[in-house]
């Protein structure tokens, strides 16, 4: 799947508006992860306030295939790189999973 120019972000209307900036902070984190990459901490940082707005492991990954949809980024990519430690930078390359 290739990336898309023009996407939007999944939202949950329930969300109020701190839940709402985190989950989309930490879709905008994917994104720049997939274009440039993006400090571990940072995206570690994110993630968990990410986690915070969606604590239903299913939810997530209900967000990260309407994300994939949308944009054709994959966030579990991302946050897969988290796995190893000696990692610094998250980078994903596109078509990544099939290498």
């Amino acid at each position: 799947m290739s990336i898309k120019e023009t996407f939007s972000y999944p939202i949950d209307e329930r969300w109020n508006t701190a839940e709402l900036t985190d989950a989309i902070n930490f879709f905008a984190i994917v994104e720049k992860a997939y274009q440039e990459g993006v400090k571990r901490e940072k995206f570690v940082e994110s993630y968990r306030k990410f986690q915070v707005v969606v604590p239903n492991k299913s939810e997530e990954k209900r967000l990260f295939r309407e994300f994939l949809s949308n944009s054709g980024m994959e966030p579990f990519l991302a946050v897969k790189q988290l796995k190893d430690l000696n990692i610094k930078k998250i980078k994903v390359i596109e078509n990544e999973k099939y290498r």
